[in-house]
């Protein structure tokens, strides 16, 4: 039985769907009119006929398959088999993308038409599309000669870059996952589809298992998390290097680039990725693939609330954010300058995302279309206020799609929780499953918690106390139901997720017996456990507040110093209160860190200097005034006078939430206009009073975050 490359498109689509789906729905997904879609149908009915199944039409409604849910599976089998297909013209382009990228030689326009199933023409009408996709990806090249063949040339780096990207535009991080866990006998319907697993055959999945377990072992050596997305895309890029380091095909980079990413934790991690690979596949891999490895790392972090924001750069990306905040605000009519959650969301984005578009990275944003679509107004904004504020770069539309999402979870608005759970998984970035989440809650009152988590945490969570499951793909086994959505939810899921809650959520309540209190039982509390790790968290934010804000200190300057003599001076004091354990040794790790770059806050006449050393016993906060300003660089390595140096130094060994409370502090210290100012005015009292007022309110939305999880 043959049928054509849109009848499986349109079967899929209603196998896939449990409710109707209209003729003009249907139409939308294949980019075709609805008359051809309904021409196709007569096509499509012949062949549900062959499995007894038939297809029902309701007028105003839309239109499903029915019958037996065996035949149903039958049918569905057929489909996933590859050699009964044709493929869409999208879908050949893309697999002869892929076929060229991947060989080392010229390849015979017959031999892909002949894999294809289509004539010569064909491929050749194909290839001038696949030549006007190479031109978005850089310094790749279509080489076309009769006799010859079609090759693509282009560096090592940037075809594996462009395999990398493919992959991850157009399969799901389900497939990926399914195969990474060896799942890959489970070829259902619902797990795999032809042109999936087409390009997921450009990795060996041998090797593709390997490197994930590698890489898995590895990564819990980072400080922070990165996203299931991001995971994968490192995985699938080692996967890739493998297969062609095998093969002689080996990568270079900027020896001085190479260098400068030797300081960083990220190339200690890298490097012993690289160990475990060498002796997995007993050959020797060049360090110019730490190197990109390094870079995966770079650019994959992801901080969520947890953001330290005065390691690093991260200071000045937060001044940055804050401005790009005030745009958005102006623009809008809105202030969402005291929103917190939105300052961190946009620096744990921004940090590794400039990073990314420095060293031409580039990203995928599978949700980009819709963004500009449902959301062209305020993506229109963020991209002014991106464009003035990062005039300097080029910022590509798929990182503007993501800072979208970020300003419109919270634009969508707050609404006031009522008496459902529900539970979000999505690993496209925490922008997108916060904007899912509150517009879940914005459309659907009676939703009080909403959780945002990746796939990776929901296998390791107890995810059977929330009410609601919606997911933004499908889920590996969980043995509860769950919807799956779309990132920016549509009108018609909405209904279903209401439909589901009355039909399902609103049954069970009203099913459950009354309980008077004297009848509850000790099991419908918390563990024991859960409280003690509650009050040990609680601790650590407390303890480390209470610490920072007894040593808190102005120290008056009596004469102009320079900065070393300036930092000794502020070392003998902390090491007279007994904060650090060796001056010496906290000197040249503050000098280490102005080394990395300028510590001037831009527009402002405060310096904040800071450290993580072993030679400090507790954390600690500081203010020393200058007698005479001083010319120091500033983050965003302009020229600067400062007149008041701020010291915050960490033990080495600082907890996640000490580390917290810090960030809170550095984002004090640039909150708005007020707090710089009182910073600068060396006003001990103002400025600690401030400072206590702003970290116990931090404190109790701690509480109430850890009480609500």
């Amino acid at each position: 039985m043959y049928i054509t490359a849109r009848e499986r498109q349109i079967l899929e689509l209603l196998l896939s769907s449990e409710q109707e789906i209209t003729v003009k729905d249907l139409a939308n997904e294949i980019d075709v009119s609805p008359r051809t879609v309904h021409r196709d149908l007569k096509d499509v009915e012949e062949t549900l006929q062959h499995y007894e199944l038939s297809l029902i039409k309701k007028s105003g409604v839309g239109i499903q398959i029915i019958g037996d849910p065996e035949h149903i599976e039958e049918l569905k089998l057929f489909l996933f088999n590859v050699s009964h297909n044709q493929y869409t013209a999208d879908e050949r382009q893309l697999i002869i993308l892929c076929t060229l990228l991947e060989s080392t030689e010229p390849v015979k326009l017959i031999a892909i038409a002949n894999d294809l199933n289509v004539t010569i023409a064909t491929i050749s009408n194909d290839l001038n599309k696949v030549e006007e996709q190479l031109k978005k990806l850089s310094n790749l090249e279509l080489i076309r000669k009769r006799g010859y063949g079609v090759e693509i040339v282009g560096s090592e780096s940037a075809k594996r870059k462009a395999m990398s990207k493919i992959i991850s535009e157009n399969v799901d991080e389900f497939d990926l996952l399914s195969l990474i866990r060896e799942n890959i006998q489970k070829k259902t319907f619902q797990q795999h589809n032809s042109i999936s697993e087409r390009l997921l055959g450009l990795v060996n999945k041998n090797n593709l298992l390997i490197v994930e377990r590698a890489v898995d072992e590895i990564n819990k050596e980072l400080p922070y998390s990165i996203a299931d997305s991001a995971y994968m895309g490192l995985v699938v890029h080692l996967a890739l290097a493998m297969e062609r380091i095998l093969r002689g095909e080996n990568i270079s980079i900027d020896q001085g680039y190479l260098d400068r990413l030797h300081g960083t934790p990220e190339f200690k991690v890298a490097r012993k990725i690289i160990d475990k690979l060498e002796k997995v596949f007993q050959t020797s891999i060049p360090e110019a693939e730490i190197g990109y490895i390094t870079m995966h790392l770079l650019g994959a972090k992801l901080r969520l609330d947890k953001e330290y924001l005065i390691e690093d750069t991260s200071l000045q990306i937060a001044l940055q954010a804050k401005s790009l905040i005030t745009y958005v605000s102006n623009r809008v009519h809105q202030d969402l300058s005291d929103n917190r959650s939105l300052l961190q969301g946009l620096v744990a984005h921004l940090s590794p995302a400039l990073f990314r578009i420095k060293q031409n990275m580039g990203i995928s944003n599978p949700l980009l279309a819709r963004i500009k679509s449902d959301y062209s107004e305020l993506f229109s904004i963020v991209k002014d206020g991106v464009g003035i504020i990062f005039s300097d770069l080029d910022v590509p539309d798929e990182e503007i799609g993501y800072l979208v999402m970020h300003f419109g979870s919270v634009l969508i608005g707050r609404q006031e929780r009522k008496s459902l759970t529900a539970l979000v998984v999505c690993s496209s970035g925490i922008g997108t499953s916060k904007m899912l989440a509150t517009r879940l809650q914005k459309e659907i009152p009676e939703i009080k918690e909403c959780r945002n988590v990746s796939l990776f945490e929901l296998q390791q969570m107890d995810y059977q106390r929330y009410d609601l499951i919606l997911s933004t793909m499908r889920l590996p086994e969980i043995d509860k139901d769950y919807i799956v959505v779309n990132p920016i939810l549509t009108t018609d899921e909405v209904e279903k997720v209401k439909t589901y809650i009355h039909q399902h959520t609103k049954m069970q309540l009203m099913e459950s017996p009354i309980r008077q209190p004297s009848e509850i039982e000790v099991e419908s509390f918390a563990p024991k456990e859960q409280t003690i790790e509650l009050m040990q968290k609680l601790s650590q934010y407390s303890n480390t507040i209470t610490t920072i804000l007894k040593g808190f200190t102005v120290l008056k300057g009596d004469k102009p110093r320079e900065i070393p003599q300036l930092l000794e001076l502020s070392c003998d004091f902390l090491w007279e209160q007994q904060i650090i354990m060796d001056k010496q040794t906290v000197l040249q790790d503050l000098l280490k860190r102005e080394k990395l770059g300028g510590l001037g806050i831009p527009g402002t006449e405060l310096a904040l200097f800071h450290a993580k050393s072993k030679a400090v016993k507790e954390p600690a906060l500081i203010v020393y005034t200058l007698v005479q300003p001083l010319t120091i660089k500033a983050m965003d390595a302009s020229e600067m006078k400062a007149k008041t140096i701020l010291i915050l130094v960490a033990p080495e060994s600082i907890d996640v939430a000490g580390l917290e409370v810090l960030s809170q502090i550095s984002a004090t210290i640039i909150e708005n206009e007020q707090s710089i100012r009182l910073f600068e005015s060396q006003d001990e009292r103002e400025i600690s009073s401030y400072l206590a007022a702003k970290l116990n309110h931090f404190f109790y939305e701690k509480l109430y975050e850890l009480r609500s999880v």
